[in-house]
């Protein structure tokens, strides 16, 4: 493919996952020749498996303590990966650039407060008069801050404070599919000539006992211990194990980057998302058509799948790729971070790039379900479907 001043190219990359915080723990997950055993916590959530946020100093990249105060650990997690990507993309002390950058973020509602959660459902237990009880304690029980504090906006709004990103602002809510129009917005802009640079990612944390509940009820978990992605079958709860994620990456014009000398992991050729009713072979009929995408197919091409792990969605999908991409090796990577929800799409265009950069042979995640991999690939094609509604596929290229 020929090259354009307004080709749309990868320059930063800000990825914490269970595996770790940083590019480093995650070349070593897509170079090494066996796969680490999973971070999973069992435990607290029993009897759900999540993957759990690794170890992190804050002040790395929130100085201030009361910033870090102020936020809740979903906010703390996406600003600290944008930092990390605008850090990693040479941009994170240049006020000029910062000052004009696009910022295009997915993320989902803020923390519930357990408490009251919790002293409505046992109150609800002794009355009759749930209505007037709610009313009640809704009234008497949340703090006014809570809601402030609540704000899906408020990480966008966080990033703009701590890391002086003061150029447009978005923000898209709707679990996976978010993160499948964050990113693709911030594509077309730039595509367009609307944009030079863009931040852009989410952040979700697994660790929460409201977002647990909110899953299961379509008995969507996995329960039990961990088990690889395409192996899970259904016989024990739904599926999905869900991990605390953050993926911001620095997307910009090929000029303006070229121009400030910067780094280019990989090139995006093309993004497209789209959503609708998955009877009747129509999921199958809308990947193919996303799939068309990748002109030349399979060649030369490596697929890195976010399947969210529900048994008979993720049977579905590893079909259609089976069928479109016919030889291309199969990364299913929520496998070994969890499944990300908003951030799910950024972080596998996150894992693609690096492995295209660092010329990776990626070992098979799941290693009875996927074939190996001979070589580096010049090519991957991300895809991400969500686990109740939305797909979105990308295609990138190795830079050069």
């Amino acid at each position: 493919m020929s090259k354009s001043a307004n080709d749309v190219v990868i320059t930063g990359v800000g990825i914490v996952t269970c595996r770790g915080v940083g590019k480093e723990p995650h070349l070593a997950l897509l170079t090494g020749s066996e796969i680490l055993p999973p971070h999973v916590d069992v435990e607290r959530f029993k009897p759900y498996p999540i993957h759990p946020m690794p170890e992190i100093d804050w002040s790395q990249q929130i100085p201030k303590r009361g910033d870090q105060r102020q936020m809740e650990n979903w906010q703390r997690l996406g600003v600290f990966a944008a930092g990390l990507a605008l850090e990693d993309a040479g941009l994170k002390d240049n006020a000029d650039a910062c000052g004009t950058m696009d910022m295009i973020v997915a993320a989902g509602g803020g923390e519930r407060d357990i408490k009251v959660d919790s002293l409505i459902v046992n109150e609800a237990l002794k009355r009759n008069d749930r209505e007037r009880l709610l009313n009640e304690k809704l009234t008497t029980e949340l703090r006014p801050t809570l809601f402030l504090a609540q704000l899906s906006n408020l990480l966008a709004g966080n990033i703009s404070i701590v890391h002086k990103v003061t150029g447009s602002s978005r923000t898209f809510m709707g679990e996976e599919a978010a993160g499948i129009s964050a990113v693709e917005t911030a594509y077309h802009r730039i595509k367009a000539g609307q944009s030079t640079h863009s931040l852009v990612g989410g952040a979700f944390v697994a660790e929460r006992a409201d977002i647990i509940l909110l899953v299961e009820g379509i008995r969507a978990h996995k329960t039990g211990e961990w088990a690889p992605l395409w192996a899970r079958d259904g016989s024990e709860g739904g599926g999905m194990i869900m991990g605390s994620v953050g993926a911001f990456l620095v997307l910009e014009s090929r000029e303006y980057a070229e121009a400030r000398g910067a780094h280019i992991y990989a090139v995006i050729d093309g993004i497209e998302a789209d959503r609708g009713n998955r009877d009747n072979g129509k999921f199958e009929q809308r990947l193919e058509r996303l799939g068309q995408l990748a002109e030349g197919g399979a060649k030369d091409a490596v697929v890195f799948s976010g399947s969210s792990g529900m048994s008979e969605l993720a049977s579905r999908e590893k079909s259609v790729l089976e069928k479109i991409f016919p030889g291309a090796p199969i990364r299913g990577f929520g496998g070994v971070t969890g499944h990300g929800m908003e951030a799910q799409f950024p972080l596998g265009l996150a894992l693609a790039a690096l492995s295209l950069d660092g010329k990776a042979t990626v070992p098979a995640f799941d290693p009875d379900h996927e074939g190996s991999m001979q070589q580096p690939a010049h090519r991957a094609i991300v895809t991400s479907v969500g686990y109740i509604r939305g797909e979105g596929l990308a295609v990138l290229s190795a830079n050069g």
